[in-house]
C-alpha cells in the first residue's frame, strides 16, 4: 500500500465496524524506534535556513526521508529538527 521508502510501509492495516455496519480502514498506530538503535554515519549543525528535505537530500539523496532523521533525533514533528539553530542532527544509516 505504501512505497518501501515510507515510514508505513510495514504498518498493519486494521478495520472498525461502525454502528451504521460501515466498514472503516485504517492503520495502526507507528511507535517511534529508540534512537539508540541507528547506526549513525555522520552529525549535521543546523544553520539558518536549513530546511530537512534539503538535508536530506544531502545526506540520504533523498528528500522524502527525512522521518529517518526524525527517528533518530527522537522527533514526533519534523520542524523540531531545524526550529533551533546549532542543533546537532544525528544522521542515520538507511
Amino acid at each position: 500500500m505504501f512505497p518501501i521508502s515510507s515510514r508505513y510501509h510495514d504498518i498493519e492495516l486494521a478495520t472498525c465496524q461502525t454502528a451504521s455496519n460501515q466498514t472503516i480502514v485504517y492503520l495502526r498506530r507507528r511507535f517511534l524506534p529508540s534512537s539508540q538503535r541507528f547506526e549513525i554515519i555522520e552529525e549535521h549543525l543546523v544553520s539558518e535556513g536549513d530546511r530537512l528535505d534539503n538535508i536530506t537530500a544531502n545526506y540520504l539523496n533523498n528528500p522524502e526521508l527525512f522521518w529517518h532523521l526524525c527517528d533518530a533525533n527522537n522527533a514526533m514533528h519534523p520542524d523540531e529538527l531545524t526550529a533551533q539553530i546549532g542543533r546537532r542532527l544525528r544522521i542515520p544509516l538507511t
